[in-house]
């Protein structure tokens, strides 16, 4: 038979849900059915379909309030998507420790404080929940000009982990490792096109991922295809980063016989 991704009659909360990478997960979530609703810290245009709410996910008031809401209006919380986060560029040395804090905060603690509102309401649902936390391939390698972030993340993996743990059989709780995806702003973030091309040449599949890419993995995560997983981090990155020796060296046209294996 074939297999399809159905969330219908789910509800699902996706933080940061109404731009970027978050925009994508909520257009992949209303595709397969689920009624979604995205927050931000200020008012925004979701997609259509979806409703917004405004809080400030790092105050764990203000998400006990957004939690409760959801499920008044919407009588139960099956999904939750932590994705609000990201970093600007700043070097380690230079960062200020509130601006390290800051960015912690975003990027791990609101996905806590998130969870820990949403597997109360999950907890007591005869069908449980699932959480899907939006990491980075930053979690796994150095993570230079965004070292805060980098650390917030790897935090974010052991935490799927633990609250995996934690939280089952009621609850199951995975991560997606993302890699580098094409938005509106790609070009201008990377300095054009040309630059782009560049880039994704060292990607093995050829190319960034697209917003809905993120959002399948996403959706799979949420659905009961998945049933069985919980404690994962999933990556989706294209196959991962070209190692800066490797790529070096080919644009060098060092060939076997030039370089030494090991």
């Amino acid at each position: 038979m074939a297999l399809t991704i159905d969330l219908t009659d789910r509800v699902a909360l996706v933080t940061g849900g109404a731009k970027g990478i978050g925009r994508g997960i909520t257009e992949v979530l209303l595709e397969a059915g689920a009624t979604v609703v995205t927050c931000g810290r200020s008012e925004a245009a979701p997609p259509a379909g979806a409703d917004h709410r405004v809080c400030d996910v790092r105050e764990p008031e203000a998400v006990a309030d957004l939690v409760a809401g959801v499920v008044a209006d919407h009588g139960r919380l099956d999904v939750v998507v932590n994705n609000a986060g990201g970093a600007p560029y700043a070097l380690a040395a230079e960062a200020s420790p509130r601006f390290h804090e800051k960015l912690v905060d975003l990027n791990l603690m609101s996905a806590l404080h998130v969870s820990q509102a949403a597997n109360r309401v999950m907890q007591q649902q005869e069908r449980g929940g699932a959480i899907v936390n939006i990491s980075s391939v930053s979690a796994n390698r150095p993570s230079p000009g965004t070292a805060a972030y980098g650390a917030a993340k790897a935090g974010l993996d052991a935490l799927t982990g633990s609250l995996a743990m934690e939280w089952g059989p009621r609850v199951r709780v995975n991560a997606v490792d993302v890699g580098l995806v094409r938005t509106p702003d790609t070009a201008d973030h990377y300095g054009g096109d040309a630059t782009v091309a560049e880039i994704e040449r060292t990607i093995p599949l050829g190319r960034m991922a697209d917003l809905a890419e993120i959002g399948r993995v996403v959706a799979f995560l949420a659905s009961d295809l998945a049933s069985y997983v919980s404690g994962a981090s999933v990556a989706c990155h294209g196959g991962g980063e070209q190692p800066v020796f490797l790529y070096v060296a080919q644009n060098h046209h060092v060939g076997p016989e030039q370089g030494e294996s090991k």
